[in-house]
């Protein structure tokens, strides 16, 4: 197995390389806190997610002489992304899904999966951003609708009939698809 040459984070993480390790935490850092903080977790929440991998890094690499072969950047990433996906499982009591040594498989090539969460992330921001263009009464109705619930029970909760309210998401989706193909960079999204 011939190592990435950013298998030399790994390596700074073995030897305890202090120039390293904080190039480590001036470049990746912050995209790790953004993960965080956009999925129900805070700042501090984001920092001691970080030091725990960056710990678990260490051990695989010390104990285990894990060899990193895709970029740095991405694996953490998806290790992250795993870790906080089964912490905000665990807080609402729900069954872990992600064991630890389950975030460091990867199945696919990681590049690939990394590649393909941030043109995910992109692609909510860009409709976050159209559905807060709408008006109150269409983002309400098109997030009552995406929950889950009945189109009866939606109907019955903003106080209209159930055909209009049909009609109206109908109209509100058509819009709101309309406002994202419009969007600059709509196309490179991949949709």
């Amino acid at each position: 197995m011939t190592p990435h040459p950013d298998h030399k984070y790994m390596e700074a993480l073995k030897s305890n390389d202090s120039l390293l390790i904080e190039e480590i935490y001036r470049r990746f850092s912050h995209r790790i806190k953004q993960l965080v903080v956009k999925n129900s977790g805070t700042e501090t929440d984001a920092a001691d997610l970080f030091q725990e991998v960056l710990v678990e890094l260490h051990r695989k690499v010390t104990v285990q002489g894990f060899i990193l072969t895709c970029p740095f950047e991405a694996f953490l990433y998806l290790v992250c992304r795993n870790r906080w996906i089964n912490e905000l499982h665990k807080r609402k009591g729900y069954t872990v899904t992600i064991t630890g040594e389950e975030g460091f498989t990867m199945d696919k090539d990681v590049a690939e999966n990394y590649e393909a969460l941030l043109i995910q992330e992109k692609r909510k921001m860009l409709l976050d951003e159209k559905l807060a263009e709408l008006g109150d009464g269409c983002r309400s109705l098109l997030i009552l609708s995406w929950s889950g619930k009945p189109m009866q029970e939606v109907a019955d909760i903003l106080n209209f009939t159930y055909a209009y309210v049909r009609k109206k998401k109908t109209e509100c989706m058509s819009k709101l698809i309309s406002l994202v193909k419009e969007a600059p960079g709509f196309s490179a999204l991949k949709w």
